[in-house]
């Protein structure tokens, strides 16, 4: 049963490749793999975010492993971005087993940095001055190429989360720092306690009793 939805899965992303050309990167994530480090099992025009067969998780594959009962829907059609600038047009759908669980993640990165700019080639020819302003938008988020990334951005999505930098944060700072990436599943990640402690200046054991505080609040 498994194997024929992961060959289906299979089939649509190689059409949606072919159908929208060498821009279009359509990956397919296995959420019961092993490790969760090389989650993908199926990818086209992986040139897109520079990713690879049996490659590192998105941030939505850590979602759903620190949460597997959790309510999960399909984010379609949000701005992403690549390491080196690039714009990319996204949806997330999440593909669930006989108990509504989430078993694959079917991922669409479609490259739409030249239209941008095409179309703002095309708006400087046609457009008038408008007394309105425009409503400022979310910035999109980086699509990570390796699982170091990966942690590296939730490690600043932290610090962000705190709003202290690391040399004056308190305790409690750090205990809510470390909450986040806990809940994150940043610590599914190999070795990303040493990484981590090294980050906040401290030890494993004082890490893990953080986690701990978090677990028990």
């Amino acid at each position: 049963m498994e194997v024929s939805r992961l060959e289906f899965l299979k089939q649509i992303a190689h059409a949606l490749a072919v159908q929208f050309g060498d821009n279009c990167e359509v990956l397919v994530h296995d959420l019961a793999r092993n490790s969760v480090e090389n989650s993908i099992v199926y990818i086209e025009n992986g040139h897109v975010t520079g990713r690879a067969l049996g490659g590192s998780p998105s941030r939505a594959v850590l979602d759903v492993i620190r949460h597997p009962d959790g309510a999960f829907e399909d984010q379609l059609s949000y701005l992403t971005k690549t390491e080196n600038g690039r714009i990319l047009k996204s949806s997330t759908i999440y593909i669930k087993d006989e108990h509504g669980k989430p078993r694959y993640i079917l991922s669409i990165n479609f490259d739409i940095t030249n239209l941008i700019a095409l179309e703002s080639s095309l708006h400087s020819l046609t457009a008038v001055p408008e007394p309105s302003v425009a409503t400022p938008q979310e910035a999109p988020k980086v699509i990570p190429h390796d699982v170091n990334e990966l942690l590296d951005e939730l490690i600043q999505q932290s610090v962000a989360l705190v709003g202290v930098p690391v040399a004056l944060m308190t305790k409690d700072d750090k205990i809510k720092a470390i909450k986040f990436l806990n809940e994150t599943g940043a610590f599914l990640i190999t070795r990303s306690g040493d990484k981590v402690a090294k980050y906040f200046e401290i030890s494993k054991y004082t890490l893990y009793s953080y986690i701990n505080m978090n677990k028990e609040s």
